[in-house]
């Protein structure tokens, strides 16, 4: 019952083809994790989508294993999740690495208002979104940014704005307000060239303004960019490991404590590392390749994958996830909390600019129109696969969390949702 993305035109049916032709096929049916009321619920909700898998559901076993509830906003939907979370933390004691967040899509402000609730509850959290891009990372930004100003030769003069947003990530406690303020003081692009001041130079009202607690650590950033300048230029990557490691890791600055900031760092590290071993015999004498790089991320061309990013599992932390990425990791948990349960984003499948993933197939017949038809039975089975995909990797409980309206306000009626409701429905009938 795999399969859960079809695209390109992928044929599973040829590679299940494969078994008429072994003298042995085994089949295992019997799974490790889920408990019985698990695989209730995952019977259930494939039977409402049209899409039978195994014996018939026994509703009442589902009690037991399911949670959810239903809140008019999104807002409130978020505050209920985070404080089943902290409830199940705190008074029943299961561990933050046995708790998974998924949604259909993690948008950067979703995955925001979830780990700020989450770190103002003190519990750890921590995110994976593989498909996000290498430039879409804040500590990506604030990197590149500092790497323009430290090679002016390059001839790359970030904006303002972008120097600002750097200074932010790169000195702890300096707010957004404040960074605009130093960015307006030390920055100016003279001859086509970027060049920082001293705070040393800044007038003493604005320097309190600033305060001096965070001007002597801009100071130490500032001095430590002139020292580089005016020795020999690196490479890099070993520029980017040296900033790190003696400025930006020390304490009083942002990646100090941020844990998912230096994982963005070893990955934009390794990113230049790869692209220098590619790229240094091909490109030209006298081209710069860290100039090369940075402007092929800010064009969007680099956006690597990353094996580290699936192996590394800290030990105690709240996983937010898109529900794919979550099957791909294959990594069973105790809970799983399921957001948005009536957005559409559950039940729709992934479009190929190129090519339809079953008109293309071998066993599409040749000649024959994809229909509306068409189209809802392939979502209906895609979602039928996700959702047992998911309790198949549950052990004790999933929480449904629903709200009347979507992160932009539209009311929501998906197949998903339908499907949940036509669930319950059964369940009261069952119990009566």
């Amino acid at each position: 019952d795999a399969g859960y993305r079809r695209f390109l035109g992928a044929d599973p049916e040829s590679g299940y083809a494969l078994a008429d032709i072994c003298d042995e096929c085994i089949t295992f049916a019997a799974s490790l994790v889920t408990s019985s009321g698990l695989e209730n619920l995952g019977r259930a909700l494939a039977h409402s989508l049209g899409r039978p898998v195994g014996e018939k559901a026994q509703y009442p076993q589902i009690r037991s294993v399911l949670r959810y509830e239903s809140h008019h906003y999104y807002p409130q939907m978020l505050d209920w999740v985070v404080d089943e979370i902290a409830t199940l933390v705190r008074e029943e004691g299961v561990s933050p690495g046995e708790i998974v967040v998924l949604a259909p899509f993690m948008s950067d402000a979703l995955r925001f208002s979830l780990m700020n609730r989450l770190e103002h509850r003190g519990i750890p959290s921590r995110s994976h979104r593989p498909s996000r891009a290498l430039r879409d990372e804040p500590a990506t930004n604030c990197l590149l940014t500092l790497a323009a100003l430290a090679h002016p030769t390059w001839g790359v003069c970030p904006s303002r704005a972008d120097v600002a947003y750097a200074l932010m990530q790169a000195i702890a406690g300096l707010d957004l307000v404040r960074a605009q303020l130093l960015a307006e003081i030390v920055y100016r692009s003279k001859d086509g060239k970027p060049v920082l001041s001293s705070f040393d130079q800044i007038n003493p009202m604005m320097q309190e303004r600033l305060t001096f607690a965070l001007g002597g650590r801009y100071q130490r950033l500032y001095e430590w960019l002139q020292e580089y300048q005016s020795g020999e230029e690196e490479e890099l990557d070993h520029f980017l490991a040296r900033l790190f490691g003696e400025v930006l890791s020390q304490e009083g600055y942002g990646f100090h404590t941020d844990y998912d900031a230096a994982r963005v760092a070893y990955e934009l590290i390794e990113s230049v590392r790869k692209f220098r071993w590619v790229t240094e015999a091909s490109i030209a004498a006298g081209g710069k390749l860290g100039q090369e790089y940075l402007s092929m991320v800010q064009d969007g061309v680099i956006a690597a994958q990353y094996i580290l990013g699936w192996q590394l599992r800290p030990e105690d932390a709240v996983l937010l996830a898109p529900a794919y990425t979550f099957l791909m990791y294959n990594r069973p948990v105790d809970i799983q909390f399921w957001l948005d349960v009536g957005g559409a984003g559950w039940w729709e499948r992934l479009y190929q600019p190129l090519t339809h993933p079953h008109v293309l197939s071998r066993h599409w017949p040749q000649g024959k129109v994809w229909g509306d038809a068409d189209e809802v039975e392939a979502r209906n089975e895609a979602l039928a696969r996700l959702i047992i995909g998911l309790l198949r990797r549950c052990r004790r409980r999933v929480y449904l969390a629903l709200s009347e309206l979507s992160e932009q306000g539209y009311e929501q009626k998906g197949a998903l949702l339908m499907a949940v409701q036509r669930v319950l429905r059964r369940m009261d009938g069952a119990a009566t």
